[in-house]
């Protein structure tokens, strides 16, 4: 029996993923006119297909492809949770996803779109239903989470099979409260945006949120 996606799957096998060092996004090689990437990982790429436009498809770099049954896994656990994409079907190299309309946290600051407190309380709610089910809520950041009609719908969960605590959400939980006052309504650069994340990713593994909070204002009053 065919499944409506099954018509974007020889346009899928036209595109071919490949992972970068340091942690930067994939690259993606090959082309197909019905398909448009709509995001861009370190490990993956989504794309939707016009021929089947309520899907994403989420197709890994070949030596990420070992993550596809793992994070199907993982949608199979958090099934019927309003928070989580849902996962239809897992092949060798992608998953097929629920497409979800709704810019991104990070479009949100770019755009100076307001990001609702409510927003924030909902992922804290949707990580207390992670812990709940046995896994680990980590990896969580702006690029994947959605503001969708004023909720949050998270859309990467690849790594909550993985132990300990990145503390992205928790940070980025913070600079909210304590400084997102500051920007509320206000397009902030994409080059700012990229420079402060580029920072983050580069910071020791003992800095303290302190002290890369001190940094990044440092940073903003000297430009």
């Amino acid at each position: 029996m065919e499944n409506d996606w099954d018509k974007a799957i020889s346009s899928l096998s036209k595109i071919n993923v490949f992972s970068n060092p340091n942690n930067e996004p994939v690259t993606i090689s090959g082309e197909a006119d019905d398909l448009k990437c709509i995001g861009v990982g370190t490990d993956a790429a989504v794309f939707q297909s016009l021929s089947a436009p309520t899907y994403a498809f989420k197709i890994y770099a070949k030596d990420k492809i070992h993550k596809v049954k793992i994070e199907a896994n993982v949608y199979q656990i958090l099934e019927g949770s309003p928070f989580f994409s849902t996962c239809f079907a897992s092949y060798d190299e992608f998953l097929v996803l629920s497409y979800e309309e709704g810019p991104t946290l990070f479009d949100c600051i770019l755009q100076g779109i307001h990001i609702p407190e409510q927003v924030v309380n909902e992922v804290e709610d949707a990580r207390e239903y992670v812990r709940n089910k046995g896994l680990n809520p980590r990896d969580i950041h702006l690029k994947n989470i959605l503001l969708q009609n004023g909720r949050a719908k998270i859309i990467d969960v690849s790594e909550y099979t993985l132990q300990g605590n990145d503390f992205r959400w928790e940070h980025f939980k913070k600079g909210y409260e304590q400084y997102y006052h500051l920007i509320d309504g206000n397009p902030v650069p994409l080059w700012l945006v990229e420079k402060i994340r580029k920072r983050y990713n580069q910071r020791g593994k003992n800095a303290s949120y302190e002290e890369f909070t001190k940094n990044i204002l440092k940073l903003l009053y000297k430009n």
